[in-house]
């Protein structure tokens, strides 16, 4: 009981009050960029869930590896290939099965290999000392959480496309402003979550 609680715990942490997008700042050029529609949003969201999933479930072994053998430093470098590998992976499978969406997507999914998110995700594992278990729970709740603020995002943008905006603030300035509203918001959920989970 007490590890589900924990597992729980870690999942809406991920998700809510340590989003990566909202909270940490990372994966944030996908975020503006692919977050005008709707259904790309979803979509990139989820090739970054399973990404990140995945990665995860991949370096953690080699992780436990390369601390065995003393190549804890070389980490990043690992790390940056296996997630390049992965997109390649989804890149592929996107092209043959889902041609609309991988052609929506376009410059933004060989992105999710430069996404910091992703290589973000698989270092704080790490550096927060978490089981395999943990990892994988941390890692669909970033992913989750990604996915979260990409579809809020998304109907936000969508919105203000029939909105009378000023011209000085028109284009990047007016998605920034609501990005940092949309940011925000997710300042309610830390009390939730810590009275949950306390």
């Amino acid at each position: 009981m007490e590890m589900t609680k924990g597992l729980l715990s870690i999942l809406l942490t991920a998700i809510l009050t340590q989003n990566f997008v909202l909270s940490q700042f990372l994966g944030i050029c996908p975020f503006l960029g692919v977050s005008k529609k709707l259904n790309t949003a979803v979509g990139m969201s989820a090739a970054v869930i399973f990404v990140m999933a995945l990665s995860t479930a991949v370096t953690y072994p080699i992780n436990q590896l390369l601390v065995r053998c003393d190549l804890a430093y070389l980490q990043t470098i690992v790390f940056i290939l296996v997630i390049a590998a992965l997109v390649q992976f989804v890149e592929i499978v996107l092209k043959k099965y889902m041609p609309a969406l991988y052609s929506a997507l376009g410059i933004y999914l060989p992105l999710i290999t430069t996404n910091c998110a992703v290589l973000g995700v698989v270092l704080l594992n790490i550096d927060k000392g978490y089981g395999f278990a943990e990892s994988m729970f941390n890692s669909v709740g970033a992913g989750l959480g990604f996915m979260l603020a990409m579809v809020m995002f998304a109907g936000v943008r969508e919105r203000m496309e029939s909105c009378d905006i000023p011209k000085f603030m028109q284009g990047l300035p007016i998605t920034l402003v609501a990005a940092s509203l949309v940011s925000v918001s997710f300042l309610g959920f830390t009390g939730i979550v810590e009275k949950i989970f306390g």
